[in-house]
């Protein structure tokens, strides 16, 4: 198994870079957007790797970071989820960012990742919070229309998505869409 590679970045073809090692050997590398963004060939570079062994092909993941790396084999546990998928969650994720989204239950944080559908962040979010002893609730995934209504006023009224959702978790579910809103505000002025 090829774990790490360092070497120098020859060339860029889209999101794969070829890496050139000391040896002579080059490998073909996806590389994530962000690593990409600030290496320009010439230029040193070492990236941790999965290799995936397919029967066409073996494919090179790099990784900038060991964290980036398990959190991609991580991914690869979810049923449904192969590694272009899980690459391209690390490649628009930052891990903090992923896991707050999991631990929140966040779906809108994963579908604005490309290619990812509401059935595969729903898999993602489920079996990665059991993994990571999270508190899973399918109840904070789906939203009624009224809570829907809630949160969409809340955001215009300047809180961000995810604030507005966790208010909504501390609001009494018997309320009408008014009084929601008015409890909301309420909470975010008894936090000043």
């Amino acid at each position: 198994m090829i774990g790490k590679i360092k070497g120098t970045l020859i060339e860029v073809d889209n999101n794969v870079g070829l890496i050139e090692t000391v040896s002579g050997l080059s490998y073909n590398v996806f590389l994530t957007p962000s690593l990409l963004s600030t290496l320009h060939p010439p230029s040193s570079i070492e990236v941790y790797t999965y290799l995936q062994v397919r029967e066409d092909a073996l494919v090179l993941f790099g990784f900038e970071s060991k964290e980036q790396s398990k959190l991609f084999m991580l991914l690869l546990t979810v049923s449904g989820v192969g590694p272009k998928t899980a690459y391209t969650v690390i490649s628009y994720s930052k891990i903090n960012d992923l896991f707050a989204a999991i631990k929140e239950n966040n779906i809108d944080y994963f579908t604005k990742i490309p290619g990812l559908g509401k059935k595969t962040t729903m898999k993602i979010i489920l079996e990665l919070s059991q993994k990571l002893k999270q508190e899973f609730s399918l109840e904070k995934m789906y939203l009624s229309e009224d809570d829907k209504l809630v949160i969409d006023a809340l955001v215009s009224l300047g809180f961000k998505s995810g604030e507005a959702k966790r208010m909504l978790q501390q609001i009494p579910k018997d309320l009408t869409v008014e009084e929601k809103i008015k409890k909301g505000l309420q909470l975010s002025n008894n936090k000043k």
